[in-house]
């Protein structure tokens, strides 16, 4: 799935980024961030309006916010709650 499908709350690890989708001054930025391949993260908040725009992401102790059309450029892979439910 990709980032901007993952539920709010759901913790999940980065497992690909299509960079080419980014302009590279953006890829830079969020890599500068911390925003890549193997980033643990959480979407925190979806904008409210039709767009559902920005996400905010929760990556370490930084809160980020993020374009879909950035987060559709992530796949993500949902980690293990503490309970053991995906």
């Amino acid at each position: 799935m990709t980032l901007d499908q993952l539920p709010i709350g759901r913790a999940a690890r980065i497992a690909a980024v299509d960079w080419l989708l980014l302009a590279e001054e953006e890829g830079q930025r969020l890599r500068a961030l911390g925003i890549d391949v193997g980033a643990e993260i959480t979407v925190a908040h979806r904008g409210v309006f039709a767009g559902r725009d920005p996400l905010a992401i929760e990556i370490g102790r930084m809160t980020v916010a993020l374009r879909r059309l950035h987060a559709r450029a992530m796949e993500v892979e949902p980690l293990q709650s503490r309970d053991g439910m995906a």
